[in-house]
């Protein structure tokens, strides 16, 4: 199965552009350290070829956090990291019984940095990335799921910035090592190809949007968007839901309980599903034009 591609043809300029993009983003990461990552996904110490191991749309699924970094922590104690993990997994099998190739950045309670997991969901030749969050605020009252896309022009709302600064800020626990490695956050450069994957990554949270609503209040009922590094992917459309807000002391319950893991679970999948039916549709579309 081939990368999921944008919907309309890549003219020779534009593919001049990814080409420069793809020499300016990859360069100079021979040198980068090592580090161990879980079995089921590896990456290697620069970008390697996207390849399909199968025919199925591959979706990655980078549960949130982990290892020395908790992510946010509930008043009852709660940590966000154990949190997403089980709901990505969820997600996970249930996406894998519809046919699909879904795999995790992490299946354990592991430190990824930012950068790496990108480079996951670009080493495997994912046609879809998600991040799964369970967030907090400095007010209890927070509440509500939203979905995020990548924006370079700003943040969409107070939320949405205060947010992904915050998730930015993950690897501050890993050193100053880690941090710097972030080249998608210094180095790269958004062209033609980058606004339509903007675009269809924003289709893609109304989507999820769209279900989760049926089970679960929203904090925002569109999909915002903020800087986050986890979707600066130049190529495949990515979206960070937060799932519900982990300092708020009934989401906390909820979250806590294998019955609202579950239906978040199937809310996510059933919207990673209607996307892809309407890319398919937007694409068939296009080629009858």
């Amino acid at each position: 199965m081939s990368k999921i591609k944008t919907l309309k043809p890549l003219a020779s300029r534009r593919q001049f552009l990814l080409t420069g993009l793809a020499a300016l983003t990859f360069a100079g990461l021979n040198n980068a350290y090592a580090r161990q990552e879980s079995p089921a996904l590896k990456t290697s110490n620069g970008h390697s070829k996207p390849k399909k191991s199968s025919g199925r749309r591959v979706i990655v699924l980078d549960p949130g956090h982990g290892g020395i970094d908790t992510g946010a922590i509930g008043s009852n104690g709660s940590k966000e990291k154990h949190v997403v993990l089980a709901i990505a997994k969820n997600v996970r099998t249930i996406l894998r019984q519809k046919g699909y190739d879904a795999r995790l950045t992490r299946d354990s309670d592991e430190f990824i940095p930012l950068y790496d997991r990108v480079e996951i969901a670009h080493k495997h030749g994912a046609d879809l990335f998600m991040s799964i969050h369970a967030d907090g605020f400095t007010n209890p009252s927070a509440a509500g799921a939203s979905a995020f896309a990548l924006s370079n022009r700003g943040a969409s709302s107070a939320m949405a910035k205060y947010l992904s600064e915050k998730e930015n800020a993950a690897d501050d626990v890993a050193g100053s090592k880690v941090k710097d490695r972030d080249h998608y956050l210094q180095q790269v450069l958004f062209d033609l190809v980058q606004t339509d994957t903007i675009k269809n990554s924003l289709t893609l949270g109304s989507h999820v949007l769209k279900h989760i609503r049926t089970v679960h209040r929203l904090h925002s009922k569109n999909t915002e968007q903020a800087a986050f590094v986890v979707l600066k992917s130049p190529s495949v459309p990515s979206v960070l839901v937060e799932t519900s807000f982990i300092t708020n002391p009934e989401e906390e319950r909820l979250l806590g309980t294998t019955a609202f893991r579950q239906k978040i679970a199937h809310a996510i999948a059933a919207g990673v599903i209607s996307y892809f039916s309407w890319f398919d549709t937007q694409k068939a579309h296009s080629k009858r034009g």
